[in-house]
């Protein structure tokens, strides 16, 4: 798996990521869910980077130009519901792409454990497309994975990208242990070292749900 970390170099990406952290400006709920968009349309354009284009001729009012164009066929697939501003970000750089939904929450046990409860999926076709697969935070991973693992049953892409705006240390590990054998990219706009007791990334920024729609029972 290649890991790529976009918060090595120095990018506005950088300032976007800090303010759905920061207490004083993420509790404006428009703010926040845009700030998530913004991410997602740069991590879209370094991406785009990545894939596979097409020479062509363009006709203009003036003449003929000879350029390059996106050749790939790109899905979107993203877990609910955090994740759906994030996904709007990607949808509006590829503009194109087919999209899918995973509808995910943590089921919990006694004594705070919890498993990922997966209730739908729905996506197209994946055979011989580029997969990107969005979440905002990728805490445990587990969503992460069995997203993918399940999206899997629906075909083969070409390329698989994991895209992540905060990645805990563990939640990349874990990803490295399941899918080791998977060629797949995984993107992050930045990197935390821990998770409290409730499986949260620390510092990270708390529950990103939450924070672009409001508190949950």
């Amino acid at each position: 798996m290649k890991i790529i970390n976009l918060s090595e170099e120095n990018s506005l990406l950088k300032q976007f990521v800090s303010e759905i952290r920061n207490i004083h400006i993420q509790d404006d709920r428009l703010r926040f869910r845009r700030n998530l968009e913004r991410i997602g349309e740069i991590m879209s354009y370094e991406i785009s980077k990545t894939l596979h284009f097409q020479e062509m001729d363009i006709t203009t009012p003036l003449g003929i130009k000879h350029t390059s164009l996106i050749n790939d066929k790109i899905v979107i697939a993203s877990i609910m519901r955090a994740g759906l501003p994030f996904h709007q970000g990607f949808l509006n750089y590829f503009d194109q792409a087919e999209n899918a939904f995973i509808a995910a929450f943590r089921k919990h046990k006694s004594g705070g454990e919890f498993e990922i409860q997966l209730d739908h999926i729905s996506t197209p076709d994946l055979n011989h497309k580029v997969l990107l697969l969005v979440d905002p935070m990728l805490a445990t991973a587990w969503s992460m994975v069995k997203a993918y693992k399940e999206l899997r049953h629906k075909g083969t892409p070409d390329q698989v990208h994991l895209v992540a705006i905060i990645s805990s240390q563990a939640g990349i590990d874990h990803v490295n242990t399941e899918l080791s054998k998977e060629n797949i990219t995984l993107w992050t706009a930045d990197i935390d070292p821990e998770l409290d007791s409730k499986s949260y990334i620390v510092p990270g920024l708390g529950d990103a749900g939450d924070l672009a729609y409001g508190e949950k029972l």
